[in-house]
């Protein structure tokens, strides 16, 4: 029975119900040590759901997977069944298979795949215990499911310490625990075995805080202190309730407890192969399991606390610890316990020892091979320390720094790099650590000293190609920084001599054209090109994308970005994901269909929160404050700028800002607040923002603004700005701008022939406003009939955009010709979906399945029947057959 409860109970309850009505859910319960998370989680799996259980072990918490193996170890059978990519995923994770290492998030969708097979018939429990000792990849792979369920009917709870840092669990719901009332405290202190004298009993109740393991256990010691002791910190006191207990049993069995205590896992058998080598055996666990420590069946040994385990290991002897690691080790038998031998060894080793250093070398490489980056790090770092051999320790402490890198543990990554620079022979290395040096830095909001790590590194290259790759991340650093790094990035590629054939020179021809801004080549030939040369497609091939949308070539970039995101999904390579789905989101923008750039770009702020992508998470939100600008949601523009602008990110100096401002500076501008929209303009004629590509397409908003405030100097010099930019492109609809920008400055009977020519690129957003322009001017020379034929038009494509408050715009203009226009119809049939409702019925009308959507989407399948369900009724229709016939552009 549980004392003081009923409302943590309550919550759970309705956890469980939910997921016998075909609902998900997650829960992370919070608390001190012996608060009762793991009575509450008892609870739980006594409610007659099927349940799983794991548990982090602090001696496993840097074996990849180890705790997300023990979770779905009952439903491997499963694993089977699953989509072959995800099947791979899973058992790379585990050790299973010969697979290519697999991407986290992959392996995180497969686990999501499982569980939610395991509850096809029927809800499923999950309950993970001392989840602040998960292993990192068990831990990410179990989160990034936990934060995707929806419609799969299972739960999954999670008990852990009090700090945030101790299980980081963002987008999960949490319950702290706090003591028990007084009420609830007493009863369960008077329901215990132990007679106190009221003195005794009421200093517990004092100093318990209300813990109920402290009102379990102290009152075995709390004579002991003594009636006057000055009141100790509650996990002292555990320790000498625990400690009292222990100090009583026979020297064999302590022995054993410290075996277990070692060993972390529940199977006994290599506890009593140790055991024998020290001179224990099984019956000397009695004493312990009459004292209530652990439990037993023969086979298996269970702690009745963790803090008893941590008892044990803390309260022994430093030569006693070490004693035991080695005899565990010496215990594990065959390759699959090779990784838990390394490092026991290495807990025992009390100096350098080669033998022990390669034996965890082995363990690193294995575990980066199956995607388990933080354990690799560790494991690198450790067989450094204990390496006897030089060159050794270097090529460790090296593998260490750039795993560390790929698990994006940059500030780690950058401490790596400068211990491995300082050891004897760390120049021949130099190249590869500076590399993760410049990495760390950029993560780190230090672009500019990045750029320069790498220009410094790409000049000492003796290999051409080697230069080309360091240069080609230059030409992202320098991004950030101005005209003159692009400048000068672009000539050091120009002066590369590649062969035609090397997978650099497509790219390097392309990305030197588009940082000049010129139009040299198409985007698609470039990196098919580069494809049938062995570029590694699409790493290699992201950044073009980027450079495609300097240029203009937004539809190129748009298929390009389609192609990659398919190429990530079929290799695993989910971290790639949210800078293309950035692109891609912005070519759809710009071609007109705002609906699908905020699912794209949703999709990627999700997939960037998901695996920690800071300089994405800021862009992606910076971007879809654009979209609600656009739409005139000034909470939505102002709630997603304020994020992407936040210090963690960088503040005003954050990657995202340029978007953020061109976000405040539309919203102003369609608001008809044109001081506020020049002002925040204003951000984007200065570097780097002026060369982005935020500071590119804002241009004919700087113009018609400027032209608005009479400031003809400005509009003038944003003029002369566009039209360069349609000079260097060869862009059709660039040029367009730039008449139209013509049209504003001209005197009265030039403008009509330039508001024509701007409207003959079919933009629809540039299209709409430009009829506005155009149809104001109309007015204001009494040209009605001519002025109402472009209003509409404008106010019709304006509607068809969602830009409600440029529609508001075209409807006073239309006002003012006594025109009445009716209120803005719906923006097509997707309008009444949710943006994740939206995404998966345009798949689902291509002819996809669920399971082939759910893959696309990182969802589980149970979730994309869901809400393709949910939308039938709202589009009007029975099936997904007939969603080929409905208009879903938008």
């Amino acid at each position: 029975m549980l004392h003081g409860r009923e409302a943590e109970q309550a919550r759970i309850d309705e956890l469980l119900a939910g997921a016998a009505a075909g609902r998900s859910g997650a829960l992370v319960l919070r608390g001190e040590p012996g608060i009762g998370k793991s009575a509450l989680l008892d609870y739980a799996a006594a409610q007659g759901i099927p349940s799983a259980r794991s548990a982090g072990v602090e001696s496993e918490a840097e074996l990849p997977f180890a705790a997300l193996h023990l979770l779905v170890r009952p439903g491997m059978a499963l694993v089977r069944q699953l989509p072959p990519r995800q099947r791979d995923a899973l058992e790379s994770a585990f050790g299973l298979g010969d697979s290519a290492p697999a991407d986290r998030m992959l392996i995180g969708l497969a686990v999501l795949t499982l569980l939610a097979e395991e509850a096809a018939d029927g809800p499923l429990l999950c309950l993970i215990d001392d989840a602040h000792w998960l292993d990192r990849a068990s831990a990410e792979a179990l989160l990034f499911a936990a934060r995707r369920l929806d419609a799969e009917g299972v739960v999954m709870l999670f008990a852990t310490r009090s700090g945030p840092a101790d299980f980081p669990a963002p987008g999960i719901p949490e319950l702290a625990l706090s003591g028990l009332r007084a009420e609830a405290a007493a009863a369960l202190l008077d329901a215990g075995p132990t007679p106190l004298t009221p003195a005794n009993r009421y200093r517990i109740l004092t100093e318990s805080g209300g813990n109920p393991l402290a009102l379990l256990e102290l009152p075995s010691v709390v004579g002991a202190v003594g009636d006057t002791a000055r009141p100790l910190p509650l996990t002292q006191r555990l320790q000498l309730a625990f400690h009292g207990r222990i100090a009583r049993l026979p020297a064999a069995t302590k022995t054993m407890l410290l075996l277990a205590a070692v060993a972390g896992a529940s199977d006994l058998a290599p506890i009593l192969r140790a055991a024998h080598t020290l001179g224990a055996a099984l019956p000397d666990l009695r004493p312990a399991e009459d004292a209530d420590l652990v439990r037993t069946d023969g086979q298996h040994l269970n702690w009745r606390h963790p803090l008893s385990r941590a008892a044990v290991y803390q309260g022994s002897a430093p030569v006693d610890r070490l004693a035991a690691h080695r005899a565990i080790a010496d215990a594990l038998v065959g390759a699959e316990t090779a990784d838990l031998r390394a490092w026991h060894l290495a807990c025992a080793a009390t100096g350098p020892d080669e033998g022990v250093a390669a034996a965890l070398e082995d363990t690193a490489q294995r575990a980066r091979q199956r995607s388990g980056f933080h354990g690799a790090v560790a494991a690198y770092d450790r067989a450094a320390a204990l390496s006897a051999d030089p060159a050794a320790r270097l090529r460790r402490l090296v593998g260490a720094a750039e795993t560390a890198t790929e698990a994006g543990l940059t500030d780690q990554a950058a401490l790596l790099a400068e211990r491995a620079a300082a050891q004897p022979g760390g120049a021949a290395y130099d190249q590869r650590l500076e590399l993760v040096r410049a990495q760390a830095e950029f993560a780190a909001g230090k672009p500019g000293s990045a750029h320069r790590r790498l220009m410094a590194t790409a000049a000492r290259a003796a290999d051409p190609g080697d230069a080309a790759r360091i240069l080609t991340r230059a030409v992202h650093t320098a991004w950030y920084l101005g005209p003159t790094e692009l400048d000068e990035v672009a000539r050091l590629l120009a002066t590369l001599r590649l062969d035609d054939g090397d997978p650099a020179t497509p790219i390097v021809r392309y990305l030197t054209g588009s940082v000049a801004g010129r139009h040299t080549g198409e985007l698609r030939a470039a990196a098919d090109a580069a494809r049938a040369n062995g570029a590694d497609s699409p790493a290699d091939l992201v950044q073009m994308c980027g450079s495609g949308l300097v240029v203009g070539q937004d539809d190129q970039v748009g298929e390009l970005a389609d192609e990659l995101i398919g190429e990530c999904r079929d290799q695993g390579r989910l971290a790639l994901l949210a800078p293309l789905l950035f692109f891609r989101s912005e070519a759809a923008l710009f071609g007109g269909r705002p609906g699908e750039s905020a699912v794209a770009a949703t999709e990627g702020l999700r997939i960037a929160e998901d695996i920690g992508q800071p300089q994405w998470i800021s862009q992606l939100t910076a971007f879809l404050a654009y979209l609600a600008a656009l739409r005139g949601d000034e909470e939505a523009c102002h709630g997603y700028a304020g994020r992407a602008v936040a210090e963690e990110f960088g503040g005003q100096d954050a990657v995202g800002a340029p978007w953020a401002h061109a976000a405040f500076g539309l919203l102003a501008l369609g608001r008809g607040r044109l001081e506020q929209a020049a002002a925040e303009l204003a951000h984007m004629t200065v570097e780097p923002a002026r060369h982005h590509v935020s500071g590119l397409r804002s241009l004919a908003d700087r113009l018609e603004v400027a032209t608005r405030l009479g400031d003809t100097a400005a509009a003038g010099e944003a003029l002369t700005s566009l039209t360069a930019w349609a000079e260097r492109t060869g862009q059709a609809w660039i040029a367009a701008l730039a008449a139209r920008g013509r049209a504003l400055l001209a005197e009265r009977t030039a403008a009509e022939q330039h508001f024509l020519a701007a409207l003959a690129a079919n933009r629809p957003f540039d299209e709409a406003r430009t009829r506005l322009l155009y149809g104001e001017w109309l007015r204001r020379e009494k040209r009605k009939v001519d002025a109402r034929g472009q209003l509409e038009q404008a106010l019709a494509g304006f509607d068809r955009l969602a830009a409600a408050p440029w529609s508001e715009r075209a409807r006073v203009e239309l006002a003012a010709l006594g025109v009445g226009a009716a209120a803005a119809p719906g923006t097509g049939p997707l309008a009444a979906l949710t943006p994740q409702e939206a995404q998966i019925v345009r798949l689902a009308a291509q002819g996809l399945s669920n399971r082939e959507i759910a893959a696309r989407l990182v969802l589980s399948h149970r979730t994309v029947g869901h809400h393709l369900y949910k939308a039938y009724p709202k589009l009007g229709v029975l099936s997904r057959g007939e969603l080929s016939g409905l208009d879903l552009a938008q």
